[in-house]
């Protein structure tokens, strides 16, 4: 599967951005989808995840509450709705496909098997 994320950019404190993450090839439903983050000198840190029918989501306790998964299974697209953004959000975001077939969505990198070109948000304080 190919991934293709956007909808990055410059945004105030306490703004919004829509991330989204439209997948080709293989049968989009076969993929628990997730985004991950990487913000400059850190290493690569789970943000959220959602299972392949779009009934589970999982996320890191620092976006509970702000951030929001959701999945089109006939478009084939993720999206990660972002508000309250914190400078502390400012990272190259990634999206994720895991073909393990789970009932709950992996918060492991290392269990997602295809990554698509992330793209950067920055938040300005």
């Amino acid at each position: 599967v190919q991934l293709q994320a956007s909808g990055g950019g410059l945004v105030q404190a306490g703004g919004s951005l829509r991330l989204s993450c439209a997948a080709s090839g293989r049968t989009f439903t076969s993929y628990t989808m997730g985004w991950f983050r990487q913000a400059p000198g850190k290493e690569r840190e789970f943000v959220a995840a959602i299972s392949r029918g779009g009934t589970i989501a999982e996320y890191t306790d620092s976006v509970k509450g702000r951030f929001t998964i959701s999945r089109d299974n006939a478009k084939n697209t993720v999206w990660l709705q972002m508000n309250s953004l914190k400078p502390e959000d400012t990272a190259i975001y990634y999206c994720a496909a895991d073909e393990g077939r789970r009932t709950y969505p992996s918060l492991s990198s290392l269990e997602y098997d295809y990554w698509g070109q992330g793209p950067l948000v920055t938040v300005s304080s």
